[in-house]
């Protein structure tokens, strides 16, 4: 493992910056050593303007050019699953955070180090909380409390997208159906009234439940409604009088927040249901002229982003934005999470001709 507090070495190459950043444990909360060493490594470039705003950095560069990019990744991981520290196997690196999203990260960093006459003004953003609750995300914070730091023309997330381009996302809602029922000793069951029994037909729901299919501008977006989490008893010998069955829906972003909520609520009619967190799709924009430029610069077929990104959040800014990073999405959160160097090294470099 590396030592407590480590210095990024920013001549590194990508992949070997990569293992460096996945060698630097940042699960979400516990940020600060790693944005204190991007902030330290970022204010070594006098072509680079850094500021912080809680655990958050962003550098920018001030050129007066008529454009501005902005390239954002997140600096947080999921929990550790006995995956660090990095190692390589062939063209893979292996660990958590490999490909959401050190891998994006690094990126970032080899192109804030390295760009110092970039085409368009250039502005850097990490930033903390993105796997958590979106009252968190500190993204968010930045856009209540330093909007003007994220004024752009056009904004990159270097979210995991198997190094294509994906358009919009999809919106996330989350809630909480609640069943009630009568408490007693279970030796004598017909005294009460089973509140576990009655999840049955919600779970009956959910598993009658079919999804739809959306095209939006020409990518296709799957819907999902899943029970992920069942809450319920008091002990071993008694009837429980409380069962809560937590739901999360993933919707296509031509649905609003309130209309997925009211859809959800239309499936549970019938059932107490409460929102317990709730983030907005964002459709694809792949029209604009700043994603059809990037879309020529970088090439590929571009694909739906399956999962929330925060480029729901740079629409909400109405800033152009799209996901477009090296790490493979199918592998976020897997205990063997992995990341390809070729594909590292090939967003470093399409984006370095894009922006060069």
């Amino acid at each position: 493992m590396s030592s407590p507090n480590p210095r990024l070495d920013l001549t590194l190459d990508g992949g070997a910056l990569t293992a460096q950043l996945v060698d630097f444990p940042s699960v979400s909360g516990d940020e600060q050593p790693l944005a204190d060493a991007v902030e330290e490594a970022l204010r070594a470039f006098p072509h680079l303007t850094v500021e912080r705003y809680g655990n958050n950095v962003v550098a920018r560069t001030t050129l007066g050019r008529t454009e501005r990019v902005l390239l954002a990744g997140h600096l947080d991981t999921v929990p550790i699953a006995d995956n660090l520290p990095s190692y390589v196997d062939g063209d893979l690196l292996y660990g958590c955070g490999t490909s959401d999203m050190k891998s994006g990260v690094a990126v970032q960093l080899r192109l804030a180090a390295t760009l110092s006459e970039p085409n368009r003004d250039l502005t850097y953003v990490f930033y903390d909380c993105e796997e958590i609750e979106a009252s968190r995300n500190g993204l968010g914070h930045l856009a209540t409390h330093r909007p003007d730091w994220l004024e752009a023309d056009f904004a990159v997330l270097l979210e995991p997208s198997g190094a294509v381009v994906e358009g919009g996302c999809q919106g996330t809602l989350r809630v909480q159906v609640t069943l009630t029922g009568t408490r007693a000793h279970s030796a004598r069951s017909w005294l009460g009234d089973n509140a576990i029994h009655h999840a049955a037909e919600v779970l009956t729901r959910l598993d009658r439940y079919r999804a739809r299919t959306v095209e939006i501008d020409g990518l296709e977006y799957r819907e999902g409604l899943n029970a992920v989490r069942i809450d319920g008893g008091v002990a071993g010998n008694v009837i429980p009088d409380e069962c809560v069955v937590t739901v999360n829906f993933r919707y296509a972003p031509d649905r609003s927040q309130e209309e997925a909520q009211a859809h959800v609520r239309e499936v549970f009619e019938g059932y107490q249901v409460t929102v317990t967190d709730s983030a907005p799709g964002a459709l694809p924009g792949l029209g604009r002229p700043a994603a059809q430029d990037f879309l020529a610069a970088v090439g590929g077929r571009p694909r739906a982003k399956y999962g929330w990104t925060d480029v729901a959040r740079f629409t909400a800014l109405g800033v152009p934005a799209v996901n477009y990073g090296p790490g493979d999405p199918n592998l976020a959160h897997k205990r063997d999470e992995h990341c390809s160097l070729t594909a590292i090294a090939e967003v470093e470099e399409r984006l370095r001709g894009w922006l060069g």
